[in-house]
């Protein structure tokens, strides 16, 4: 019995870690296409100021980073679900849910960032190496 709660404890560890590495990276690759000049001419298209891409690449770019590492990994994925709530409500104006203008995506991202603010940074982290940084920290 024993064995099956070290495994069943390893296997939560490396799902969690395989969590934040799917959302981490799904949010770096957002935020290096942010960073092309072209996104820049797409912005007052939606009614946004073009000198505010830098702020949307890095607000998906640094929060992606911190996610994957397991540092401060409650408020990356807290400002994670703001933006995905501004891409469903602004951007998307939540008009579907599945198609090509569907919200889909952005729902599916939410609702795993409410996820990883929940449960935290789990054991493959950073912040458990550690183990001094406060809990609303990690």
């Amino acid at each position: 019995m024993l064995g099956a709660e070290i495994s069943q404890s390893k296997f939560h560890d490396v799902s969690h870690f395989g969590l934040r590495l799917a959302i981490g990276s799904i949010f770096i690759a957002g935020g290096l296409i942010k960073f092309d000049p072209s996104f820049a001419t797409y912005l007052p298209q939606m009614g946004l100021p073009a000198n505010m891409q830098y702020l949307f690449a890095l607000q998906e770019f640094i929060p992606g980073i911190l996610i994957i590492a397991g540092v401060l990994t409650r408020i990356s994925a807290s400002v994670l679900s703001l933006v995905m709530l501004g891409v469903i409500f602004y951007v998307d104006k939540a008009s579907k849910f599945i198609g090509p203008d569907g919200v889909e995506l952005p729902v599916i991202l939410f609702a795993v960032s409410i996820v990883i603010i929940t449960v935290g940074p789990g054991r493959i982290s950073i912040s458990h190496a550690i183990k001094k940084i406060p809990r609303f920290l990690q």
